[in-house]
C-alpha cells in the first residue's frame, strides 16, 4: 500500500476494576489544591481551558503540565483521558514527567555528552549513564523543565502561553534560553501545543509532551487492548540501556509494526524479540513516514470501551512510544487509583534519541539551535469518537 494511502486511512479508520474511579470534577480538581506552593521562589497555580464543546484542559504552570483532558465518550459522557495527579505537592514530592512540556532535550543524549563547535559539554547522567529529559531531577534540586515552575505570559478561555528562562550552563546546557509553551485548545477538540525557543549561544532543544493517555477514562484499567496505528515504517532500534544504536530499521515482520491497527498487548510480551526485551515492552522511537508534514497524520489511539480516539500531528520526524513500562504504583491518581504498569502510554513527538550525537548519520535530523533562529516544534492530538 502507497504511504499516501495508508496516511489517508489511519485519520479516519473505524475500529472495533481494581478500584471505583472518580470523575474529575471542579470538586475533584480543584484550582486550591495547585495554589499556595512556593516552589523555589516561584507559585503554583492551575488554569482550566474550554471550547465550545464543553471539552475541558487542566494546566498547571508546574512544567507546564497537562493535569486532566475532559472530552465526550461514544454515549457524549466527559471522560478524564490522561493520568495524573490530583494537587500540586503530589507533582512537587513524587518524581513523574505526566503531561510536562519536557525540556531542554526530552529523550536520552549518550553518556551526556554533546559537541558543539569543538566544546564538549558534559550534561546530567541519570539514566544508565544517559542524560534522560534534560536530567530530569526532584533531588536534591529540582532538574529539568518539567521540574520547574514557568511564568504565565497569557492566559484566556481557551489558549495559554507559559514561558521558560534557562540560564546559560542550567543542567549543563550551553546558552541562555527562553523557551514558550502555548496550549489552545480548539473548537474541533484539538490541543494545538506549539513550542518556541531562543537561544543567545549554540546549543540543543528538543520539546515534547509527556502525557500519558488512557483512553478508558478509568484509570484501573491497563491501555493494552488500546488500538493503536502508527504512520511508520521504520524505527530507531536502542540497546539495553534504552540508547539508540545509530541504525533505522524496517517495523515489517516484527511486534513494532503498527502501520495497521493493532492492540498494544498482542505482542508487547514477546521478550524473545530482543527491542521488547531491552525496553521492557514499548519505549522506543518511531521513523514518521508524514516526514515533518504536520498535515499527515502520524499517529492514532483508540479506546474500544469508550469509542474515544486521539490522532496525532506533527512536524517533527520522529514519535516515542512508550507503553508506561515503568509505571510501579508510586502515587494515586485523580481518580484514586494506584499508576500501575501499563495504565497509560505516551505519544512523543520529536527528534530521535541522541541526535545531537548522530545528526550527521543518513536519516537523522539536527537538533543544534544557533543565536538569531528559533526553534518551531508543533503537536496536535485531536479527539473524536467511533
Amino acid at each position: 500500500m502507497k504511504k499516501s494511502i495508508l496516511a489517508a486511512m489511519i485519520c479516519g479508520m473505524g475500529l472495533m476494576t481494581a478500584c471505583a474511579p472518580k470523575q474529575v470534577q471542579e470538586d475533584v480538581l480543584g484550582k486550591e489544591d495547585f495554589q499556595g506552593t512556593d516552589f523555589y521562589g516561584k507559585q503554583t497555580d492551575l488554569w482550566k481551558l474550554t471550547n465550545a464543546n464543553g471539552m475541558e484542559v487542566y494546566v498547571t504552570n508546574f512544567g507546564a503540565r497537562i493535569v486532566a483532558i475532559m472530552t465526550p465518550d461514544k454515549d457524549g459522557k466527559m471522560q478524564d483521558v490522561v493520568i495524573g495527579f490530583s494537587n500540586i505537592k503530589d507533582y512537587t514530592t513524587l518524581a513523574s514527567d505526566f503531561g510536562s512540556s519536557v525540556g531542554r532535550y526530552a529523550n536520552r543524549i549518550n553518556q551526556g555528552k554533546i559537541t558543539l563547535d569543538n566544546v564538549e559539554y558534559q550534561l546530567p547522567q541519570n539514566n544508565f549513564g544517559h542524560c534522560l529529559h534534560g536530567g530530569c531531577t526532584l533531588e536534591p534540586e529540582p532538574m529539568g523543565w518539567q521540574n520547574l515552575v514557568y511564568d504565565v505570559e497569557s492566559a484566556t478561555e481557551n489558549s495559554i502561553v507559559l514561558v521558560m528562562n534557562s540560564a546559560d550552563g542550567e543542567a549543563g546546557f550551553p546558552g541562555n534560553v527562553i523557551a514558550k509553551t502555548t496550549y489552545t485548545l480548539t473548537d474541533d477538540n484539538a490541543i494545538d501545543i506549539k513550542w518556541t525557543a531562543t537561544t543567545d549561544k549554540k546549543t540543543v532543544i528538543n520539546q515534547t509532551n509527556h502525557s500519558y493517555f488512557n483512553l478508558h477514562g478509568d484509570h484501573s484499567m491497563p491501555i493494552t487492548n488500546h488500538i493503536l496505528i502508527l504512520n511508520a515504517d521504520y524505527f530507531t532500534p536502542c540497546d539495553d540501556t534504552y540508547m539508540t544504536t545509530g541504525e533505522i530499521l524496517p517495523v515489517a515482520g516484527t511486534p513494532m509494526d503498527f502501520t495497521s491497527p493493532k492492540a498494544i498487548g498482542k505482542e508487547i510480551t514477546n521478550f524473545d524479540y530482543e527491542q521488547l526485551k531491552n525496553g521492557n515492552g514499548y519505549d522506543h522511537n518511531w521513523v514518521l513516514n508524514s516526514k515533518c508534514d504536520e498535515t499527515i497524520c502520524a499517529a492514532k489511539l483508540y479506546s474500544p470501551v469508550t469509542g474515544i480516539y486521539v490522532e496525532v500531528y506533527t512536524n517533527e520526524p520522529g514519535i516515542q512510544f512508550y507503553s508506561g513500562n515503568f509505571l510501579d504504583g508510586t502515587g494515586t491518581d485523580k481518580q484514586g487509583c494506584k499508576m500501575e504498569q501499563r495504565t497509560g502510554c505516551c505519544l512523543e513527538t520529536q527528534k530521535f534519541p541522541d541526535s545531537p550525537n548522530k545528526s550527521d548519520l543518513e536519516g537523522w535530523y539536527s537538533a543544534e539551535l544557533n543565536p538569531g533562529e528559533e526553534y518551531y516544534s508543533h503537536c496536535i492530538y485531536k479527539f473524536g469518537v467511533e
